[in-house]
């Protein structure tokens, strides 16, 4: 569903390796708050690396069970973006501008989780609108999507910033630079079916160029390649089956996707988990990436194995959400929603109010429409676009765009 936040804003600073992602879910790596905490804001953990995360997943799952989340928790959210459009993990100081020394540097991630929340809550249209044009001017030649501007790409901020374009309405595509788009690029990391981690994406080529499975942006490729977003329901069972195939061409997205749940499916342990992949803990669980992996088989048709891991879930997540903050309870949330189950009952307890225990509590409302389809029954605005090759003035970039809305509509 997701890149693991902690480690990848880490990672962006050369702290982590790149192939070794961790737990988006659980506390950042300081869960002694350095900085003030704002009032709309979700969890009580620093939020230097994960606040613009957090809080969209934390306001994403409120929504699509019905609630109308608190003015104070939207506000904070929309108000955290940069003057170029993109959202840094966390600003302290809103006053500051991001760009500068000492400024909060915007990222593909927040920026593409701040979109998908957004653009579900309606009324944000500029907001969404500036944000997506931000990612535009970020992309890649080799059509994906960095951490941080400039970097190379990685499997799973491609696939969030799919998710965040998907959102409104728009073709990934369509979304491209130059001949590359965000496909091409999970096409040609999509690892063959006769290779070790058949069906399997790396987080990003090592230094060599070898490719190497990596369950986290495997789950985060099935949702990019589905062009999808964290919020699904399950899908139509693939026309490819249940197993990995391989192409004599460029495999489809599809394809791509197939092959990745396939992986997904196989790495699940007897008991329906997969393990943890971070040094010293390598026989544990790993919670966030098996919800994930929920999602993701879900979100592909693949419903029958996606049960047995968020039944393992039900029985042993409950305590790990409570410890790790509203990412985490999002999180398991959103796999319930993916599932059809019922998070109110989630092995005996209930993630609706832990979720809202952890940041301002949101109005009750009659349960809500899929995500993103408000612009036809509330103030919301989908954003439609229309991408192809073109200049931007001033940044030399091959992307031209026309921006509208769909209806004509007043914003709030």
């Amino acid at each position: 569903m997701n890149v693991r936040r902690s480690a990848a804003a880490l990672a962006a600073i050369g702290v982590l390796a790149a192939a070794a992602p961790a737990t988006a879910a659980g506390p950042s790596p300081s869960p002694s708050p350095k900085v003030t905490l704002p009032s709309g804001l979700f969890g009580k953990a620093d939020p230097t690396y994960d606040g613009v995360w957090r809080q969209s997943l934390a306001l994403l799952a409120q929504r699509t069970l019905g609630y109308r989340p608190a003015a104070s928790a939207v506000n904070w959210l929309a108000g955290q973006q940069c003057d170029n459009g993109g959202f840094a993990a966390f600003r302290a100081d809103t006053a500051k501008p991001c760009a500068g020394k000492g400024g909060a540097q915007p990222d593909t991630n927040s920026t593409a989780a701040a979109v998908q929340a957004l653009q579900a809550l309606g009324g944000h249209g500029g907001e969404v609108r500036r944000a997506l044009v931000w990612l535009t001017t970020v992309q890649n030649k080799d059509g994906g999507w960095g951490y941080s501007p400039g970097g190379p790409s990685d499997t799973n901020s491609t696939s969030v910033v799919i998710g965040a374009f998907a959102s409104v309405g728009q073709d990934p595509a369509r979304v491209h630079t130059g001949s590359k788009t965000p496909y091409d690029l999970l096409a040609k990391w999509s690892l063959p079916c006769d290779d070790d981690g058949a069906g399997a994406l790396p987080y990003q080529p090592d230094k060599k160029g070898k490719l190497f499975a990596n369950a986290d942006a495997t789950a985060a490729a099935v949702l990019g390649a589905l062009g999808k977003g964290f919020v699904t329901r399950a899908g139509k069972a693939p026309e490819q089956g249940s197993s990995c195939t391989n192409s004599d061409k460029q495999l489809t997205p599809a394809e791509v996707a197939n092959n990745a749940s396939s992986y997904l499916a196989n790495a699940l342990t007897p008991a329906g988990y997969l393990k943890s992949t971070l040094p010293g803990a390598e026989d544990q669980p790993d919670y966030g990436n098996t919800a994930d992996t929920v999602v993701a088989l879900a979100a592909d048709g693949w419903t029958a194995q996606a049960k047995k891991p968020y039944g393992w879930l039900e029985k042993n997540a409950a305590k790990w959400a409570r410890e790790s903050g509203p990412a985490a309870c999002a999180q398991l949330i959103l796999a319930a929603h993916a599932v059809g189950a019922e998070p109110r009952d989630f092995g005996g307890t209930d993630l609706v109010r832990a979720l809202n225990a952890t940041g301002p509590a949101p109005k009750s409302a009659a349960r809500a429409e899929e995500p993103g389809n408000h612009d036809e029954h509330d103030s919301g605005t989908r954003v439609w676009w229309i991408v192809g090759v073109g200049i931007v003035a001033g940044i030399g970039i091959g992307i031209g765009f026309l921006l509208s809305g769909r209806r004509k509509q007043r914003q709030p």
